[in-house]
């Protein structure tokens, strides 16, 4: 498996890990290679792939290379991952003027498109300002096109984005202003509509013109990870929302127009810390859903607690598990719990190898049968500095979950962990995790009727 790690240390290098998830393997749960930038204060984030995986019928086209945008530099980094799968190489990269000469910055998600293109969410202008927008480039050359948008309306705010063909639709989501998020999290800046998004951008896939704009409200603040369901066909989908840990489901109307329903609300726990009463919000960092479309998994970085929903029923989302991973209440014993709606114990940290698990868990991965979940610790270096300074001290992590896909469930393996306290240029903070060939998040498929 492929792990975006980040350097907090903003002299030193990000770098690409290939961990060992093999239980059969001598060095199971091991780094066993890293592929760095070359560049420091990168800040690594989110990747995909150069070609889709619907174009295997083309014996021109592999899906060799892994596409790793950086979020502080705006460079784009191309990784050999072909070949040799176990030590992938640096192949190319994309500076960030390149990027900055079409009025983008601060990339994130990377989607591989059909016409051979490769498309990457952006969320600033070039000068850091909140601006949602698109970059494609060239797969066979790797060299940066242009912007996918047409018509005369662009997005307030950007961040992650899915696209459906078969509705003719896409979606993209929004965070905030970079220039000022980069710095960390501000609670005043939550009312202020410069600074955050709380809308669903909705695109007609085939002009590339922006038609809609769901506005979810407060509740819907920072919507970040969407997903679709899986089924090429299917008009619906998931977007989770940070800042008070909700989850939306967006569905087609009988007109062609789009709705969106809050169908899980995360409650906020009543704390006090130095005779201060305030509330705890979870703050939903990812999430997933499995291939077979059974199952919602999201992770609250605050609360420190990744939750499964069965989603049979997608109107009525039922929580089927939960684990404990860390969190912000397990980590301060000066914080005193006054109403926690949802545990009778107040959470405590995890140790798992000997090993205490500081910070929270954040991003999620599963395996194509559904059956292994990995979790990491890291959302965004700022970020971690602020909430989790002895998570960025001491190292992140990556653990796995072993999850009951009949019944619903989910329990810690103890006899997995990679921790990234004592890495070769000390302490790294593991973000985004995929699997060689294709993932759970990484592939949206093509039908016909």
């Amino acid at each position: 498996m492929y792990v975006v790690c980040i350097q907090p240390d903003k002299t030193k290098q990000d770098y690409l890990a290939t961990v060992d998830v093999d239980p059969k393997s001598p060095t199971y749960s091991q780094v066993i290679h890293r592929t760095f930038t070359g560049s420091p204060g990168d800040e690594l984030h989110h990747s995909g792939w150069n070609v889709c995986s619907s174009c295997h019928d083309d014996p021109s086209l592999k899906r060799d290379l892994l596409i790793l945008p950086a979020l502080n530099s705006a460079k784009v980094f191309a990784v050999d991952v072909g070949s040799d799968p176990r030590k992938p190489k640096m192949h190319k990269v994309i500076d960030g003027s390149e990027m900055r000469s079409f009025n983008c910055s601060y990339p994130h998600t990377t989607h591989c498109l059909a016409t051979g293109e490769i498309m990457i969410s952006t969320m600033g202008d070039k000068d850091e300002n909140g601006k949602g927008d698109f970059v494609l480039i060239d797969s066979k050359t790797l060299k940066m096109t242009g912007t996918w948008t047409k018509g005369n309306k662009t997005a307030n705010f950007g961040y992650d984005f899915w696209y459906q063909p078969y509705h003719d639709v896409m979606f993209s989501t929004e965070w905030g202003a970079p220039k000022r998020f980069k710095s960390g999290f501000h609670a005043e800046d939550l009312s202020d509509k410069t600074l955050y998004g709380t809308s669903l951008n909705i695109y007609k896939w085939s002009t590339r013109e922006l038609q809609q704009v769901i506005d979810l409200g407060p509740e819907g603040c920072a919507p970040l990870e969407i997903r679709f369901l899986h089924d090429p066909k299917s008009a619906q989908g998931f977007v989770g929302c940070a800042v008070n840990a909700n989850v939306y489901r967006f569905y087609k109307t009988s007109d062609g127009t789009w709705k969106a329903d809050k169908v899980i609300d995360v409650p906020a726990k009543k704390v006090s810390k130095d005779g201060v009463e305030s509330e705890i919000n979870g703050l939903l960092g990812d999430i997933i859903i499995s291939l077979d479309d059974k199952y919602l998994y999201c992770s609250c970085w605050m609360h420190g607690d990744v939750r499964q929903y069965d989603i049979s029923d997608p109107e009525h989302p039922k929580l089927t598990g939960r684990v404990q991973l860390g969190g912000v209440i397990a980590s301060d014993p000066d914080i005193k719990v006054l109403e926690d709606k949802e545990l009778k114990e107040r959470p405590e940290q995890v140790t798992v190898k000997g090993k205490t698990l500081q910070g929270a868990c954040q991003m999620l991965q599963l395996s194509l049968d559904g059956k292994r979940l990995f979790v990491s610790s890291s959302l965004y270096s700022p970020w971690d500095t602020q909430f989790y300074p002895k998570m960025v001290k001491e190292g992140g992590w990556m653990v796995k979950l072993d999850v009951d896909t009949v019944n619903g469930g989910m329990k810690l393996d103890p006899d997995f962990l990679v921790h990234f306290g004592e890495e070769p240029d000390g302490p790294a903070l593991p973000h985004e995790m995929r699997y060689p060939g294709g993932d759970c998040t990484s592939d949206i498929w093509l039908a016909s009727d």
